[in-house]
């Protein structure tokens, strides 16, 4: 593999957030939407790939103490995620968190199709769901619980859109409104949410 840091065009002193800098730029220059039906496609899909590995690998030795920079890495991020998706799955999470969807979707778009696993869907659904697209939402939610059944993130996330979707009127409900134990499903299932977004019920309400 290439050297991680001149794939990013940075030197190896780089602080974090230059780091950081340095990844959104290229995902914004190699974004697949930018080379549709251009012969370069495959091309930019290829480095993107590439920019991801670098990426990813950057934030691995930093995360272990190998190669650190000025940034001083300090081996995850705060907010409850999680450590389980990639480093920059892991970005993404926090700025979600963070309220910026923008900048996360942005991020999101601009992986290629070929790595757009469970999470990536997850987080897609997240981004959109907080938009208020819930349909769009719900398919993201429902296709990363279906590549990873036993993954009760997007379990809940998928029942958690579904209510909001019914609530909302998207479905015909029942005759009389939501019953008691309707409502003690939901809270569970928007305490479950919360937890795997970083917080517990009570400190979201």
């Amino acid at each position: 593999m290439k050297d991680p840091y001149q794939v990013l065009g940075v030197s190896r002193n780089a602080s974090d957030d230059e780091i950081k800098a340095a990844y959104r730029e290229l995902a914004k220059k190699y974004h697949p939407d930018h080379y549709n039906d251009t012969p370069l496609k495959d091309l930019a899909e290829e480095k993107m790939r590439e920019v991801n590995a670098a990426y990813d690998e950057i934030i691995k030795m930093r995360k272990n103490g190998t190669s650190s920079g000025a940034g001083g890495y300090s081996g995850g991020y705060s907010g409850g995620y999680s450590n389980s998706g990639s480093s920059r799955f892991q970005d993404i999470r926090k700025l979600i968190m963070q309220r910026r969807l923008s900048e996360a979707e942005e991020l999101l778009d601009g992986v290629p199709d070929s790595s757009r696993d469970a999470e990536w869907h997850f987080l897609k659904g997240s981004v959109l769901s907080s938009k208020g697209y819930l349909d769009q939402a719900a398919s993201h939610f429902q296709r990363a619980s279906a590549m990873e059944p036993f993954n009760q993130e997007y379990r809940a996330a998928y029942n958690r859109i579904i209510m909001q979707r019914n609530n909302a009127g998207y479905h015909t409900t029942s005759v009389g409104g939501c019953s008691g134990c309707d409502v003690c499903q939901g809270l569970l299932c928007a305490d479950c949410c919360c937890e795997c977004l970083g917080g517990d019920l009570l400190r979201c309400c």
